[in-house]
This record gives C-alpha cells, structure tokens and sequence, in this order.
C-alpha cells in the first residue's frame, strides 16, 4: 500500500460546480465501486451551496411528509400550519398527524416564547483561587466596556449578561448574547473573542483564556441549558378534552395521566435529558427540512413535561423546550429546498425565528400526544407494523 495521500478533487477557484461535483463522485467511485447516480440528481445550483459545505459532490434526497392542520394560537405563530417534516421513519409523519388532528379538535396549542440566550462561555487562568476571583469582581465592575467590545463585531448580537463559575484557579465566563433571528453560536463566538482581547489588553495581570472553556456545552446537552436556557425556551401547552381523547386516541384522560406518574418516575431513574416521549423526532425532521443545524437537536430536544388531570376529567399537558436552537436567516435556511419548507410555515426569512420556534414546540407537543396514547392503547407496534419498516419479510434486510 502506498504512503501517498491521495487527495478528494478540488479546484480551488470554483469548487463549488456541477462540474466538479461530478469529477468527485467519478473519483469516489473509482476507488469504492460504489454507483453514486441518485447523489447527483439534483434540483440546486452547487455555487449556493458555498459556505454551507465543503468538497460538495452531490444531494442526500430525505423524503419529506407534510403532517397537519397543526392549530396554534401563540404570541408569532397563529392559525393553521402543514408542517413539513423530512425523515426516513415510516410512522412518523402518521403519528405527528394524528396528535395534530386531537390538538385542533380541542382548540390548538398556545405557545409562549418565554426568553432568548445564545453563550459562548471562555475559561481564564490564574495562579490561584483569589486571583481568579478578584478578576470575576473586575470583569463586573467593566460590564458595559466588555459589552461594547463585544457588539463591536455585530449588528444584531447584544450581550445581556455574563455568568460567572469559579474552579480553583480557573474563571469561567459564561457570555449571555440574544441573536435575533440566527442560531447565533458563530456571531456569539466572534463578539466573545473580541470580549476577551480586550480583557486582555486591559486587566493588568494580562491573564490567558481559552475561548471555550466547554460551559457553552455546544452541540450536546447539559443541565445548565435546562436552567438557564441556550437558543430560546419556548412552552407548548393544551388542554385535552376527555371525550376527544377517548376518539382520536382510543385513551381516556385519567389513565394517561397515571401513565405519565410512571413515565416521569422512569425518566428520572434513566437520569433522562427530556421527561417525555420522543421530542427528537419531531424536530429532526423538522430542522432537516427547514435547513436548520441538525446537530443542535442533541441540546433542543431537552425537555420537561408538566400535566394536570382536571377537575372536569380533561388533561393539561405542556411541554418546555428550554434548549431550543432555530433560526430563519443564515446556516442552511436560505438553501432552496429547505427555503420553501420555510415558506410552507410563512418563516423565511428575518423575523420569524420566535414564530418557528413557537411551531417546532407545538409539534413536539403533537408528537407527544400521539405516542404516549398509542404505548397505553396498544397501538405502539401495530402502527409501525402498518406503516413503517415492520413489515413481514424485511427483518432479515434490516439486520
């Protein structure tokens, strides 16, 4: 075997064409074997794809369902929106419907954006416990001269506040940003560097830092999310009727709420990062669609769930998002495909990122609904038996 690297096809002043896109996949070919004629049959034109990816050689092609009316009555999102949801899961887009359809027939979901904090959280070291203490007390005393620093290299960006955490003779700085209408963690990561040379310049110890001492907890989730909210912490809530439950789902209201007392006591056994059913489902295929960064489905699919039996017999049900990343400008959202599934929602585009995280919430908030009733009615398996990849004879090609 040879030592030489043999290197992916690139050409370094237009990378970004059908032409070389198919000069990659005539090479990745040659050396797999592998027929790459799906990944190239594509709708996009490559040159848009230029900062969203790179060595771009073809389209993976997710097929996309539309589950809804989804009804919501919030403080940006309100009526009747058909929610496009990208995935490969049979059943899926069936489930999310069905808890659509027992959403509106009680009057929707009310949702509530309750607060926004994207972090970029830097470490800085000392020789010891007090000196990093006395720097925290002087990184106070500047605030609004850090702030400037910061918004010097963003429009949008404003910094709220920052945390403060103490390790021996370590400092860590947990930067507050709201970001408008981007995810934000590349705005709050450029503002924070900029932040922090100006402590630099300025506190007399000149102390080093790290730009992420990993309290950000970026791209994975943390607890700290959970109480101080990451992205935007969005609540999705309803209230079921009895008699519309025992339809739709085939479940009445008080044995889904001693369900859900053995569900919670399960969640915090497990140690789980959401007290419910499956919010990352929804979302996955909701930000694949969408064009959001799948990977922050890892923080946004947090959750607690929080009911009530009434005394009438109905059920409340909520849902809190406290982790939720979206955005409706930058990333992938400008894509075409992933554009029009924005504009299938009315949010492409500045100013719909509170609208967008309003539906992401009520959709979990279907999904929710759905599955914790077809576990209790028995329709759990034979669902996917019907519709998704359960089906006789295809257990041997799944395995």
């Amino acid at each position: 075997m040879s030592d030489q690297r043999i290197r992916i096809p690139r050409d370094a002043e237009h990378d970004h064409t059908s032409e070389i896109a198919a000069r990659r996949r005539r090479f990745a070919g040659e050396r797999t074997g592998a027929a790459l004629d799906h990944l190239g049959s594509y709708s996009i034109d490559p040159s848009g794809t230029a900062g969203n990816i790179e060595h771009f050689t073809g389209v993976a092609q997710v097929p996309v369902g539309l589950a809804g009316p989804l009804r919501i009555d919030g403080e940006h999102a309100r009526g009747d929106f058909y929610v496009p949801l990208a995935t490969t899961e049979g059943t899926l887009v069936a489930s999310y419907n069905r808890g659509m359809r027992l959403l509106a027939e009680c009057g929707g979901v009310r949702t509530t954006v309750v607060e926004q904090s994207m972090q970029r959280a830097p470490v800085f070291v000392f020789d010891d416990a007090r000196a990093a203490r006395d720097f925290g007390r002087w990184v106070d005393a500047r605030f609004s001269d850090i702030k400037t620093a910061a918004e010097t290299t963003t429009r949008i960006g404003k910094l709220q506040s920052i945390g403060q955490y103490a390790v021996g003779p370590l400092r860590y700085l947990r930067f507050n940003y709201t970001t408008g209408d981007a995810a934000g963690q590349n705005m709050s990561g450029k503002a924070t560097h900029a932040a922090c040379e100006w402590i630099v310049a300025h506190h007399p110890d000149h102390p080093r830092y790290i730009l992420s001492g990993n309290i950000d907890t970026d791209k994975k989730h943390s607890q700290i999310n959970t109480l101080l909210t990451r992205g935007r912490r969005v609540v999705a809530e309803a209230v079921i009727r009895d008699e519309v439950l025992r339809k739709v789902m085939g479940v009445d209201a008080r044995t889904l709420f001693a369900a859900r007392q053995i569900s919670m006591a399960g969640a915090t056994l497990a140690g789980s990062a959401n007290n419910g059913s499956h919010a990352a489902n929804g979302l996955a295929a909701l930000f694949i669609a969408t064009g959001q960064d799948a990977a922050n489905v890892a923080e946004s699919h947090a959750g607690i769930t929080y009911v009530r039996l009434l005394d009438n017999g109905d059920y409340y049900w909520s849902i809190t998002l406290p982790a939720l990343i979206v955005a409706t400008v930058g990333g992938g959202t400008g894509l075409p495909t992933q554009r029009e599934c924005l504009q299938l929602l009315g949010c492409a585009g500045p100013g719909y990122a509170d609208k967008f995280a309003e539906i992401c919430a009520a959709t979990v908030l279907a999904g929710e609904t759905s599955l914790a009733s077809a576990v209790i009615a028995g329709d759990w398996v034979t669902s996917h038996e019907r519709y998704g990849r359960n089906r006789p004879g295809e257990e041997g090609a799944r395995d």
